[in-house]
This record gives structure tokens, C-alpha cells and sequence, in this order.
């Protein structure tokens, strides 16, 4: 063989190679991003409607799910002492976003184990005045959010219950211990304009649901306000059931009560705020930095009346409220 025959072989195999590993890297599996949830409540059934928005929004973003991204959940079971390990274990499992609904505990676990990895909660507090962003407008940092300020519906919720219950002047309050003080302050103020009582119990477990149930009953409440909280969502049968057993009429803060029994609900809608923040998740993981995006105000909330619960305590719903009603569960 000459050596120009020589070097055209050997540039030739040379290029076959260099083909071959081409093709090679194009078809090896491209990573696909992980999108962590930090769940502080018992399971991803119990928000199942929620999940399912969520997953809608991710996908309007762009992103098919198993193709574009995979969902990795961990739920601290109502135990707020797992959440660090949990959160820690995302991290180190190098997630692209940690989204985290409901407990500002939880964003708080998260943030103090990342300062870099995109954080997005949806939950009811306010994100400014729990220290978790900057502003609404320019939250900064890694963190940015849906919340739908759900103490400010406290004086709205109360007086729907009072529109229901006009005859009702002693009104029992169950409140989430971790939400209490703000809570407390707001629903006092409310009541004092509209001339009502409050008896408050606040509680942080399961067992301390049936405790202050017993102790509002003693205390002759005539109605009852339900706080917005992961615990009380999480055991809302349990807490629809005992007012049933004591016969108390009450309202709710999300229309997930009202759909399995409860007998008012007025609040945020879940499914709106889990779109929302599908959404931010799909635009954070197209290169957006989460500092830069505003905190969303979720604007869209259901006044939702049980009647066969009505009837079965002797209510009569008015007609103002009635039509007042974005749903009515016969």
C-alpha cells in the first residue's frame, strides 16, 4: 500500500470513528430534571385534585411529565420534626426545584439547607411578614411563590357564618397552633365589630382535634370557625365528623371539606393555586431565576354551600347566601 493510500485509509477510519462517537453522544439519555415536593401532610392522595392541577400546569408549561421531568415527593406525615431531613435529602438527590405547598415550616426547612436551588411554595401565609421573600414584587434569593393571604378572608369567613347562623352570638374557633396569634388577632376583631363571642382552642395534633371539640362543646359554642392549616386538611373527615356528632354548624376554609360533608366553606381554590404554581415550576425550569418572578396573590376563591348538610342540622339556607354561592352540593 502507498502512503498516500496509507493516509487516506487511516483518515477515513478516523472520520468513521469520529461519526460513530457522534451518533453515540446524540443517543445517549439526555438528564431529566427532578422537581422535588417537601409535603408536610400524610400523602399525595389526600390532595389528589391538587397534585393533578399541579401536574397541568408543569404541562401547559412545556414539560410532559416522564419525558421532560419527574416528580419526586416526600411527606413528613404531619411530624414537622422530619422536614429538615426530608428537605436534605432533596438536596443531596440535586433536584432542579423544590416546591413546597402549604407550610411555611417546611419552606422554612428548605431554606435553610439551599440557597441555590429554586424554591416555589404555595401556601396561605404572608411571605414578607414570615421573613421567607423580600417583596412581592422582587422576592429575591432562590424563592418565589403563590399565596393566597388566606388571613385576610378570617373577618369574611366569620361573617358568612354569621349570615347562616344569625341567632348564633358564642361562635367556637379551632385554630392551628403554628398559625395561632395573627389568627386570633383577626378573628377578634372581626367578631367584636359584628358583636360575637369567640372560644378559641388551638391545637397541633390529631389528638388535640377530638380534645377541643369536647372543650368547645362545654363551652356551649353555637357555631363553629375552622382555621385554614395541613393539619385540619389532612384530618378534615375527622374534624366534619365531629361536628356532626356535636351538632355544630361550621365553616371551612377550603371547599375540600365541603365536597366530603362539611356544611360552608369560603377560601382559596386549591386547583387554581397548584396551576399557578405548575406554571412558575415550567418557567424556572426553562432558565427563569426565581428571584426575579414575583410572588402571585391567587385571586380566585369558592363560597361552596352543603344543603344535605344544612337540612341534616335544620338550617335554612338564605337566599342571599344561596345565590351568593359559586357551588351548591345537593
Amino acid at each position: 500500500m502507498t502512503g498516500i493510500r496509507r493516509r487516506a485509509l487511516i483518515v477515513l477510519l478516523c472520520g468513521a470513528a469520529a461519526a460513530l462517537w457522534v451518533t453515540s453522544a446524540d443517543a445517549a439519555p439526555r438528564a431529566i430534571p427532578v422537581v422535588g415536593i417537601l409535603y408536610a401532610g400524610i400523602s399525595e392522595g389526600s390532595s389528589a385534585d391538587s397534585w393533578s392541577a399541579f401536574r397541568r400546569g408543569v404541562r401547559d408549561a412545556g414539560f410532559v411529565e416522564d419525558r421532560d421531568v419527574t416528580f419526586d415527593f416526600r411527606f413528613a406525615e404531619n411530624n414537622p420534626d422530619l422536614l429538615p431531613r426530608l428537605a436534605m435529602d432533596l438536596v443531596q438527590r440535586r433536584v432542579a426545584v423544590i416546591v413546597i405547598p402549604g407550610s411555611t415550616i417546611a419552606v422554612r426547612a428548605a431554606m435553610a439547607v439551599t440557597k441555590t436551588i429554586p424554591i416555589v411554595f404555595m401556601n396561605a401565609s404572608d411571605p414578607v411578614q414570615a421573613g421567607l421573600v423580600s417583596s412581592f414584587a422582587r422576592p429575591g434569593g432562590n424563592i418565589t411563590g403563590i399565596t393566597d393571604m388566606g388571613w385576610e378572608l378570617t373577618a369574611k369567613r366569620l361573617g358568612l357564618l354569621h349570615q347562616l347562623m344569625p341567632e348564633a352570638t358564642r361562635i367556637g374557633a379551632l385554630i392551628d397552633r403554628r398559625n395561632a396569634v395573627r389568627i386570633l388577632d383577626e378573628l377578634r376583631t372581626a367578631a367584636k365589630a359584628a358583636g360575637l363571642e369567640i372560644e378559641a382552642v388551638t391545637v397541633s395534633t390529631e389528638s388535640d382535634i377530638d380534645v377541643g371539640f369536647k372543650t368547645l362543646a362545654q363551652k356551649q359554642v353555637q357555631a363553629l370557625w375552622v382555621s385554614p392549616g395541613s393539619l385540619f386538611l389532612n384530618h378534615r373527615e375527622r374534624i366534619i365528623n365531629l361536628a356532626a356528632q356535636y351538632e355544630l354548624p361550621a365553616i371551612y376554609p377550603l371547599r375540600e371539606y365541603t365536597e366530603r360533608g362539611g356544611l360552608i366553606s369560603y377560601g382559596s381554590n386549591i386547583a387554581d393555586r397548584s396551576w399557578q404554581a405548575g406554571l412558575y415550576v415550567g418557567r424556572i425550569l426553562k432558565g427563569e431565576k426565581p428571584g426575579n418572578l414575583p410572588v402571585m396573590r391567587n385571586t380566585k376563591f369558592d363560597l361552596v354551600i352543603n344543603i344535605r348538610t344544612a337540612r341534616t342540622l335544620g338550617l335554612k339556607v338564605p337566599v342571599t347566601l344561596h345565590s351568593e354561592a359559586n357551588e351548591v352540593i345537593e
